[in-house]
């Protein structure tokens, strides 16, 4: 028996729904929604749309997103890859001394619009403008500023300080926004309320497409009308594997969740309950490394590579891979030489009838471009960041192909029946730090609030960023919680340690876990400023 760790936030239990986001208004749309008679779709889309609102430097209209849908009337598993492609007049001799990080050319076109439409099309049942409102209201009348957006806003002040619309609204005076000041977004609210009335559509193809067209021209945003016309959302279904008489399901490319299962095929191989805290980390660190060389090979817009999914899924492979863990030596596996010349947020619904969301949207990095798309108040993503420009590489830029993406959105079957929604923000840390709290659930036995509250580790490889110009350190990043006597033995193991403080390693997990009487528990991660609820 595993002792469980203390946490410092109460598990959240309730019989009829659960929500779980990165900031507590949107938390509290969900379940205002669901109280409404809404379901976990509905609830969804009201949520993202507040997200976007009051966490602006993690997403918003200006990015995109995929929704992992769980639907029991249907019966179905539905992905929504809400992602938009790169603008048409992108190509790689454009970008001679390498990708823009920040600024107009680093804009892709926006998708999450698209997919929030489509998923509430299929399977929404309250009114789109209804789903709107509360949005549009936190727009208007403004979110209070918390110390994680004080920490992301000094983090990017210069981006933001060059364009001035940015640096009005998002930033004081051009200084750091006080504690608890308010932000507030009118343009945005007017861009909601036109949403509203005439839904998505409007976005990409009707009057607010021309106006953003035009603002596009007028920032130097590389994006035209036509680029707007041709998003369009997909259907897919998702991919999924078996663990230990689980079903894990996850957002096939171009997302990169397949990598997750990989790893959790790989360890499947080992008794992780029944191995030392030293040698269950060092397991799963070595599972990672191999299974980010298949993201470099594989991961890719699936309409222009089709990625062997099954292939890296399948036993004998996995075998492979599994029999390269040396249990004594941690393995050098770097991906590639960098080229020289992100921030995200999850949330998860799960309603009275069992229906779920797995939900994750970004605008890449913290504030995304910095660029506002004039008077909309849209921020606009650095989505072109994620391109690799090597002559063959999957992932290399092409106009009109979706690029790789970390984000990705898990869920956890048990005989047939919805067991756990879980994810997190975080670019290369996602994979990993789900990977930890799937096995501490699933494994261990662990409480959804225990599992993300645990100390954390994510590795990094040569190579490995997913932002230009793609580096990476070697390091094993770890929180003290392990304790120095299992941090010694990676070291002694020949893993690179970077030790951060308590609750300051990456990523902010949310996580829901259905028992078998109906209770939905849900926990949220310390590490910013997520919140949990059920009813």
């Amino acid at each position: 028996m595993h002792p469980i760790p203390r946490s410092h936030r109460p598990l959240i239990m309730g019989r009829n729904g659960a929500v779980g986001t990165n900031h507590p208004a949107a938390t509290q749309v969900g379940l205002d929604v669901l109280r409404a008679g809404g379901n976990a779709v509905d609830a969804a889309v009201g949520i993202s749309l507040t997200l976007g609102v009051v966490e602006p430097h993690m997403s918003g209209l200006g990015g995109d997103g995929f929704y992992n849908v769980h639907s029991v009337e249907t019966g179905s598993n539905i992905c929504f890859n809400a992602t938009g492609a790169a603008p048409s007049s992108a190509a790689p001799e454009n970008f001679a001394r390498g990708m823009a990080v920040t600024g107009a050319s680093s804009v892709s076109v926006p998708g999450k619009l698209a997919g929030l439409a489509m998923m509430h099309d299929r399977l929404g049942s309250i009114p789109w403008a209804e789903l709107c409102a509360p949005a549009v209201d936190l727009a208007f009348h403004g979110f209070a500023v918390t110390h994680h957006y004080r920490h992301f806003a000094r983090e990017h002040q210069a981006a933001l300080a060059a364009d001035p619309r940015s640096r009005e609204v998002f930033l004081h005076g051009g200084e750091i926004p006080a504690l608890a000041s308010l932000v507030v977004q009118p343009a945005l609210g007017r861009t909601l309320e036109e949403i509203a009335a005439d839904g998505a559509e409007s976005f990409y193809r009707g009057r607010l497409a021309q106006r953003l067209a035009t603002e596009f021209q007028a920032v130097g945003v590389p994006i035209t009308a036509e680029d707007l016309a041709q998003c369009a959302p997909e259907e897919m279904d998702p991919v999924g594997i078996a663990y230990r008489g689980f079903t894990v399901t996850q957002t096939p490319p171009n997302s990169t969740g397949f990598v997750m299962l990989q790893m959790l095929k790989i360890v499947e191989r080992f008794n992780i309950a029944g191995m030392s805290p030293d040698a269950r980390i060092h397991t799963l660190v070595e599972a990672k490394k191999l299974a980010f060389l298949d993201r470099e090979t594989h991961g890719a817009d699936p309409r222009f590579y089709d990625a062997p999914v099954d292939m890296l899924l399948s036993d004998a492979y996995i075998d492979e891979l599994a029999a390269r863990i040396d249990p004594d030596a941690a393995a050098d596996l770097p991906i590639a030489a960098p080229e020289l010349a992100s921030d995200t947020t999850y949330f998860c619904v799960v309603d009275a009838e069992g229906n779920a969301v797995s939900g994750i949207q970004s605008i890449n990095g913290s504030f995304g471009s910095g660029v506002t798309a004039g008077d909309t108040g849209i921020l606009l993503n650095n989505r072109m960041a994620y391109w690799h420009l090597r002559e063959g590489h999957v992932n290399r830029l092409m106009p009109g192909k979706r690029v790789r993406h970390t984000m990705n959105a898990p869920m956890v079957f048990r005989d047939g029946k919805l067991w756990a929604v879980e994810g997190t923000p975080g670019a290369d840390n996602q994979v990993q730090v789900n990977l930890q709290v799937l096995t501490s659930m699933m494994d261990l036995g662990l409480d959804p609030q225990a599992a993300l509250e645990s100390p954390r580790w994510t590795s990094t490889q040569q190579g490995q960023g997913a932002n230009w110009p793609h580096d990476g350190d070697g390091t094993l990043t770890v929180e003290p919680g392990f304790g120095a006597e299992v941090l010694l033995a990676l070291e002694k193991r020949g893993h690179k340690l970077k030790r951060v403080g308590p609750l300051e390693g990456p990523c902010s997990v949310q996580a829901i876990r259905v028992m078998e009487n109906g209770v939905r528990m849900a926990g949220s991660d310390p590490r910013r400023d997520g919140w949990a609820a059920a009813y």
